[in-house]
């Protein structure tokens, strides 16, 4: 494994037999080779642990990392990796989605090019792997991300995200189950208060997988969740959104209607 990796691919992994190969697959096949991949394996009772530590031994790039008692969310597992990272840049993957084979490359030159400390890319929903169809990105296609557009409408998928690892440490997920599905929100308002704003490619580099039965596809479940979260912020001040919470709660799932059932992406 090569000493200094510039990116550490944190990829949480929970009973995730059926779709991690082609997760770790698709990190790889990455043009990007300066890598390490970070499986935090969170008590898998299948064969998660195999597949990864078949990976493992073909690939020296690839750690398996087993915890002793199960977190119940992945954002224990990321902070975990998050500790555990060598990398300057930390990359997140769901262990159900995938990447475009030039997006890690993409984003250190994006990153390189405007000196962000946080990048994002756009993705789109599929079920059938077979199926998915990712562009490459101009070097032309992107956006900044501010905090307000994070307010308004989540704007920054999880497993698009490569940031800074010492802007990360800082700001650690959530590990509360309340915030279970909505600890990236957290996370990413905190980055962007810092940070003021973020690139963003505007061209789909990510897949994220329709699952049947996921907790994303609980739309009253998933509203509380955010209204929680975003009830309970605070401001570096100290002061908190009041009555804003409800506001930009409300504007989230009113867009997330056109983003995610129109144009089944992000």
């Amino acid at each position: 494994m090569d000493k200094n990796p510039i990116v550490s691919v944190v990829i949480p992994a929970y009973n995730a037999e059926e779709y991690i190969a082609a997760a770790i697959k698709s990190v790889l096949s990455q043009t990007y080779s300066n890598f390490e991949v970070l499986v935090v394996n969170d008590c898998s009772t299948d064969g998660t642990q195999a597949i990864v530590e078949s990976f493992a031994s073909h690939d020296e790039r690839v750690c398996l990392i087993n915890l002793p008692a199960n977190m119940g969310a992945p954002a224990g597992p990321r902070n975990i990796g998050i500790q555990r990272a060598r990398g300057r840049w930390i990359a997140f993957l769901d262990a159900d989605d995938i990447w475009h084979p030039c997006k890690l490359q993409r984003q250190l030159d994006l990153l390189e090019k405007t000196g962000a400390r946080f990048c994002s890319t756009q993705m789109v929903d599929f079920v059938d792997a077979a199926q998915l169809s990712l562009s490459d990105a101009r070097q032309d296609q992107y956006e900044w991300i501010t905090f307000l557009n994070q307010m308004v409408k989540f704007r920054t998928p999880t497993s698009s995200v490569v940031a800074e690892r010492n802007l990360l440490e800082r700001y650690p997920f959530n590990e509360s189950m309340s915030y279970k599905a909505r600890e990236d929100l957290d996370c990413w308002l905190h980055c962007h208060e810092e940070i003021g704003r973020s690139v963003k490619i505007t061209s789909p580099m990510m897949g994220y997988r329709i699952i049947p039965g996921q907790i994303s596809g609980r739309k009253w479940t998933m509203f509380k969740r955010h209204l929680h979260v975003l009830w309970r912020y605070r401001f570096m001040s100290g002061r908190s959104l009041h009555a804003g919470a409800i506001l930009f709660t409300i504007s989230h799932f009113g867009l997330a209607v056109y983003y995610r059932w129109i144009k089944k992406g992000l």
